[in-house]
């Protein structure tokens, strides 16, 4: 029998992965003794197709960023035609361009309250790296440069550079390396436990507050109802800074414009990436207020001092423009609410359906079941779920950090109804097979 240019390739390919790349958040040990999970070939709308030619839902936007779906010609269209005009030049020195400056003035159009001017960067960790200095800097030059510390949530996801890390409220990462950044704190998802933080370190000490509106990758948790008001209150009441986190949040994924909106408060700073190019060009940002904006401006001496090589570069921020459009032209905030809907009531039928399932919840596009183990000991359920969900055609993420036994979902913005039917039933067919 002979052997066909296809496995050839395959063969080519997983040999010269295991040899040559370093995958993040990856286990390295299971890439040499298996090779890679899929070798993705191409990808159409909520489907993507791997290099042995299966074709399998992606039910988590692939890293909850592909919110217009995969295989959109336009915004390759538009890469093309920036490319060959302008592909790239630095912003630095007080230098910009076109796609750079609309694309700061559209999104100050998505943006709620006055927050309005934006620092770009290359992804989500660089955007939370960039408010922390940025806050830091903003009380340094108040006259108040103690105040450094920095509050985030325990299970919260901020990044991997040194400053996200350290903020991410998830143990693994901090014990990867040998030293996080000082001047991190955490909390949970409890008023009181700010508080307390707060009145032990004192707020004059303390530079701003973090968090996802929701949670994504610490296990997609809602916050307690009313938080997100008392945490504003609470970081008014004591001269702190309050950043909402929205790289998974952010363009759509809760059925609004940004997460935060759905708790009916407003922050000081915005961080984003992810859904603002549904991951065709690699963008992030912080977007600021603008009265923390002229404040900056006002009483800055010199240069800010802080950029990166691709801040706002050319090719990036005209896909994320034509993203956007796209966003906005097909009403997929309108698709959220109407298939999220869909979404929580197929995990509420699921659970009804499986008594190891122990909660579900979602917002928007964003969901989560969570399953319940035999015992403290016993190994978790979730991974065994999504190895039988890939066999009946469906990529699907567990999420085991803290003890928790979670599958997360956050299908692409333009998911149909009919499709979510397929995935709930994929799902429950999958809780099924293991239990």
């Amino acid at each position: 029998m002979s052997i066909t240019p296809q496995k050839n390739l395959k063969e080519e390919l997983v040999e010269l992965d295991k040899k040559h790349f370093i995958h993040p958040t990856s286990n390295m040990k299971q890439l040499q003794e298996n090779g890679p999970t899929f070798i993705f070939t191409e990808g159409d709308g909520i489907y993507l197709k791997d290099v042995e030619g299966r074709k399998l839902m992606d039910s988590l936007s692939s890293l909850w960023n592909v919110n217009i779906g995969h295989g959109r010609k336009e915004l390759a269209e538009v890469a093309k035609e920036q490319m060959e005009k302008l592909a790239f030049t630095s912003t630095f020195n007080n230098w910009s361009h076109e796609p750079v400056i609309r694309l700061a003035a559209e999104i100050a159009k998505w943006t709620p309250g006055d927050l309005n001017a934006t620092f770009f960067t290359s992804g989500g960790s660089e955007s939370n790296d960039t408010a922390f200095k940025t806050v830091r800097h903003y009380w340094k030059i108040k006259g108040q440069p103690e105040k450094k510390k920095i509050i985030s949530r325990k299970l919260s996801y901020h990044g991997v550079a040194m400053g996200a890390t350290s903020a991410t409220g998830i143990e693994q990462f901090h014990t990867f390396t040998t030293s996080i950044a000082p001047d991190f704190h955490y909390v949970d998802s409890s008023v009181v436990s700010l508080k307390e933080l707060i009145e032990k370190e004192g707020a004059d000490t303390i530079a701003a507050y973090i968090s996802e509106p929701v949670q994504g990758s610490g296990g997609v948790n809602l916050p307690p109802e009313g938080y997100f008001q008392e945490v504003r209150k609470i970081c008014d009441e004591n001269n702190i800074l309050f950043i909402a986190d929205e790289v998974i949040c952010g363009f759509g994924r809760l059925g609004t414009n940004f997460g935060i909106e759905r708790f009916g408060v407003i922050p000081d700073i915005i961080t984003m990436a992810k859904g603002i190019t549904s991951g065709y060009a690699p963008l992030g940002g912080m977007i600021l207020s603008e009265r923390l904006h002229n404040d900056i401006i006002e009483n800055t001496e010199g240069n800010f001092w802080h950029g990166y090589t691709y801040s706002g570069h050319p090719t990036a921020a005209a896909v994320a423009l034509k993203n956007l459009e796209i966003i906005k032209h097909e009403k997929l905030l309108d698709n959220v609410n109407v298939v999220g809907k869909q979404m929580l009531e197929g995990f509420e039928w699921i659970k009804e359906q499986n008594d190891n399932v122990d909660n579900v919840r979602g917002i928007g596009l964003l969901g989560a079941i969570s399953l319940e183990k035999a015992s403290k000991s016993a190994e978790p359920i979730g991974p065994k779920v999504v190895a039988k969900a890939l066999e009946k055609g469906l990529i699907c993420r567990s999420v085991i950090y803290d003890g928790q036994d979670t599958l997360a979902f956050a299908p692409p913005l333009i998911i149909t109804k009919n499709q979510m039917d397929d995935m709930i039933t994929i799902v429950n067919e999958s809780i099924k097979a293991v239990k």
